[in-house]
């Protein structure tokens, strides 16, 4: 389990195929208090430390993962969004995510607003009933709440405000229209959205 309060940005620096695409990422933690097996979220996905060194630690991802995250993410040079598994007793600063991938959403927008961005979001039609103002979100692993909505052929369309504090501590500091996201829904609205389809039944 996360949180969506990213705690750490990384950078892909070598990515190799050997049956499953091996990953290097360097980041900032302190490896040392990082378990081989130990869990991290990298650009909401949640992956397994499968070696580490100073500075630096290896995962694996699988072809089912690489076909459900965002195109393209998964390459050396390209940063990543980092969140530590939750430990019981850490503030609950986000909302709770899982680091599983429920669809890839589409920067179609992002646009100065005082301080803050605004940014807007097109996803599948599938999400659609996920979606909520007012609602949380996860994008690339950050969490956000969404501040509107609206349908629109074949999809969604939602709003979210990033503040400069979330710019600066994640990826989002060079977000552009075109750009491919990881989305979360909010793992309350899952659950009820499935309760809805078997009362349906």
């Amino acid at each position: 389990m996360f949180t969506g309060i990213i705690t750490s940005i990384g950078t892909i620096t070598a990515a190799e195929q050997k049956g499953d695409l091996r990953l290097r990422i360097a980041c900032s933690y302190d490896m040392d208090s990082v378990d081989l097996g130990a869990s991290i979220a990298c650009s909401g996905v949640c992956l397994t430390v499968v070696d580490k060194g100073p500075g630096w630690f290896d995962v694996d991802l699988s072809a089912e993962t690489v076909s459900r995250s965002a195109p393209g993410l998964w390459t050396a040079g390209n940063r990543l969004n980092l969140e530590r598994a939750l430990k019981v007793g850490d503030e609950l600063g986000g909302h709770i995510v899982t680091g599983h991938v429920d669809g890839i959403g589409t920067v179609e927008g992002a646009v100065a607003v005082g301080d803050s961005l605004r940014m807007t979001v097109i996803a599948d039609e599938a999400l659609a009933q996920y979606i909520a103002p007012k609602g949380s979100i996860t994008l690339d692993g950050v969490s956000l709440t969404i501040n509107e909505v609206e349908g629109i052929a074949d999809g969604v369309r939602f709003a979210i405000n990033i503040i400069p504090h979330t710019a600066q501590q994640t990826t989002f500091t060079d977000v552009a229209p075109g750009r491919k996201l990881n989305i979360e829904i909010d793992i309350l609205a899952r659950y009820l959205g499935r309760m809805m389809e078997m009362r349906a039944q």
